[in-house]
């Protein structure tokens, strides 16, 4: 276990987690109406992962972007696989940046339609674009010019206007590949010690995470494991459902 994950968490509890779920014995998860607030399983678990998106992946017209210097390509600043959605990124030029104001506007699905997180999901499916900074094509869909020519679906007609987002450089927070995760603080708390058995002889951690970053679509029993960008963006990286997890909120909650 790193140096950093062994204070405040005792080595005991590190050591107990793995047997107490072999043994059966866990507290029952508890009601989602507030925070965890002591050491506890957790079932039904979602498991996702993110990471700093690629500005090099994407193939949008580049454009200028609130908050940064140069141009950027507008399906890395704004797409759901591209910055706005991952909180972080890497621009052509190799340097970090972050989305810093999501604005008031929400997501769009690929029919225009406006669509928002939530418990089961996705209200009007899967998100493809914030609430602004693309066009609307003849059939009012949303489209987005390529950089080396042509339409994603069909010529704009109409430009839908983005406000309220804004970008910067650096990185959102200091979140470290395979030992930080996002979560719902509504149900672990911030700064909680976070075991995921699936990932034990993955992350270097053994499968101990920190809970140290957020998410718009992180509700409930959701968690996303921050890790390194994979090879290509059709690599989404692990989709574990149904995990059970155990949560070691901070001391003195």
């Amino acid at each position: 276990m790193p140096r950093w994950m062994q204070v405040p968490l005792p080595r005991l509890l590190c050591a107990l987690a793995p047997l107490l779920a072999t043994l059966g014995v866990a507290v029952t998860a508890p009601a989602e109406a507030r925070p965890i607030s002591k050491p506890t399983w957790l079932t039904k678990t979602l498991v996702t992962e993110y990471y700093p998106a690629p500005e090099r992946w994407f193939a949008g017209r580049l454009v200028a972007a609130p908050g940064l210097s140069g141009l950027h390509r507008i399906d890395w600043l704004y797409s759901a696989r591209g910055m706005s959605m991952e909180g972080d990124g890497v621009g052509l030029d190799g340097r970090r940046y972050h989305i810093d104001g999501l604005g008031n506007r929400g997501w769009i699905n690929l029919a225009g339609r406006k669509t928002v997180p939530g418990r089961r999901g996705w209200s009007k499916g899967g998100p493809f674009w914030r609430g602004g900074g693309y066009w609307k094509n003849e059939q009012g869909k949303p489209t987005f010019p390529f950089q080396g020519g042509g339409w994603l679906a069909g010529k704009g007609r109409e430009y839908v206007p983005i406000t309220g987002v804004s970008f910067a450089p650096g990185p959102s927070r200091p979140l470290r590949y395979y030992q930080s995760i996002a979560v719902d603080p509504k149900l672990i708390p911030l700064g909680s010690y976070v075991y995921i058995p699936a990932y034990r002889s993955v992350a270097r951690s053994q499968g101990w995470f920190v809970a140290a970053d957020t998410g718009g679509a992180i509700i409930g029993r959701h968690i996303d494991v921050y890790r390194p960008a994979p090879p290509t963006m059709n690599d989404t990286g692990r989709v574990l459902r149904g995990q059970r997890i155990f949560v070691s909120p901070p001391s003195g909650r």
